[in-house]
């Protein structure tokens, strides 16, 4: 009975090892969020206001809008998160960390906004 007890455990201990994950992951990641800002900036630019007076027309500039809110948030989460270990060694206290991280924040997003 023990060897299926340590049986058992093995194949925990396999099946809850840590994995790594592809080198190419936060690139893919950022590529994707772009793409869908991008195509949701399109679809809201060619967006007609006349067309507003049917509600059924609301779903796809309000799709767009909760898509390309999302996406371009992320994509600031992914860009100042890839810079917190430079941000971490230049702050001397935490103060000072969570100041340069929300000025980092508030600088991507511009830079977001700034191509749109």
């Amino acid at each position: 009975m023990s060897s299926g007890a340590a049986d058992f455990e093995a194949l925990l201990r396999q099946a809850l090892a840590p994995v790594e994950p592809p080198a190419d992951l936060a690139h893919r990641l950022e590529s994707t969020l772009v793409s869908l800002t991008e195509l949701a900036q399109e679809e809201l630019d060619a967006w007609e206001l006349s067309a507003m007076r049917d509600p059924r027309n609301w779903v796809r500039p309000v799709v767009a809008a909760v898509v390309g809110a999302s996406a371009g948030t992320a994509l600031v989460v992914l860009r100042v998160r890839a810079r917190h270990r430079a941000r971490k060694q230049r702050s001397k206290n935490p103060i000072e960390l969570v100041e340069r991280t929300f000025q980092d924040a508030v600088e991507e997003a511009r830079r977001i906004l700034r191509r749109r």
